[in-house]
């Protein structure tokens, strides 16, 4: 979109008069920096209130560092989002859209179709760069993160996992897993209804409390099956984990669709859920005949049409 001076919406020479001194130099072109900014994000449709969102944030940015957008530099960055973090404890998800904000802003005034570098550099003798990197922010990795602990109400038809494993640079990872099995909902159903209620854990959010934390560790239930595995006299290669491979093995050998599994088991690639995959000889036997009588049986088919 272009305005009628044949400038882009937000360029310098729409805002700023040429050879006429300011007052106030920086503040007054800090000040149309941020009007053609809000300018330019209107023209691509965007909400007025994401616009001012946006333009507050870089304000309150300039306004932490003390300076204005020609001498920010990432340390500041660093600084300013270490801050909002640490003390503020602000969420991921809203640090993130502060990082994007003040990365669109200079991505704004550092591209040359704007004229707002050649204008720094003519009145103050520098210019401002682009500040915000892929090293010193957060990378959304995961489409869910919302708080944990925010859940929905329901029965044990879909058992919602709110702790699992986080990606780099995001909270747990929050997936739903489907009770396939008729027999799921019954054990869990006793469970949370007759047996954990002995545990005396009314405040205590997790579905499997521990005496004495929050909840049981990996490393705690891997060392007790280990304990039981040594006493039944099992293989050396089963862990705790190999529930996790014969859960895959199984929905696979019982004819659940592999990407149905891989949602299941909150897998990003397919490539990792065959490594959980173990089906047996006894499977492979099975899927093999049933190819094969539905060739046969197809060849048959067409073989008695052709005598018809």
């Amino acid at each position: 979109m272009v305005g009628f001076s044949g400038s882009v919406p937000g360029a310098a020479r729409l805002h700023l008069v040429d050879g006429v001194a300011l007052l106030r130099p920086e503040e007054q072109v800090f000040t149309a920096m941020l009007t053609g900014f809000a300018n330019q994000q209107l023209a691509r449709n965007l909400a007025r209130t994401t616009v001012e969102g946006r333009e507050n944030t870089v304000k309150a940015f300039a306004a932490y560092v003390n300076t204005y957008p020609w001498h920010w530099t990432p340390a500041m960055v660093d600084e300013w989002l270490g801050d909002l973090r640490s003390l503020r404890e602000l969420k991921r998800s809203t640090i993130r859209s502060y990082s994007e904000a003040v990365r669109a802003f200079c991505h704004f005034i550092t591209d040359p179709l704007y004229e707002w570098t050649a204008t720094c550099q003519e009145r103050f003798g520098t210019h401002p760069v682009q500040v915000v990197r892929e090293w010193n922010t957060a990378v959304h990795v995961q489409d869910n993160e919302a708080d944990a602990k925010k859940r929905a109400f329901g029965e044990y038809g879909r058992c919602l996992v709110r702790f699992g494993k986080a990606k780099k640079g995001s909270p747990p990872k929050r997936r739903g897993v489907l009770t396939v099995w008729d027999w799921p909902p019954d054990v869990l159903d006793e469970w949370f209804t007759e047996v954990r209620p002995l545990f005396g854990a009314d405040n205590n959010p997790a579905a499997w409390p521990s005496e004495r934390g929050l909840r049981i560790g990996c490393q705690r239930l891997n060392s007790r099956f280990i304990a039981y595995r040594k006493a039944l006299g099992l293989d050396d290669g089963l862990d705790f984990h190999s529930f996790r491979r014969s859960y895959v093995t199984h929905l696979i050998e019982d004819g659940w669709d592999p990407r149905f599994v891989q949602e299941q088991v909150g897998h990003e690639h397919a490539s990792t859920t065959s490594l959980y995959t173990c089906v047996s000889s006894d499977f492979r036997t099975r899927t093999l005949r049933r190819h094969l009588d539905s060739t046969i049986a197809a060849a048959l088919q067409t073989q008695t049409g052709k005598q018809a």
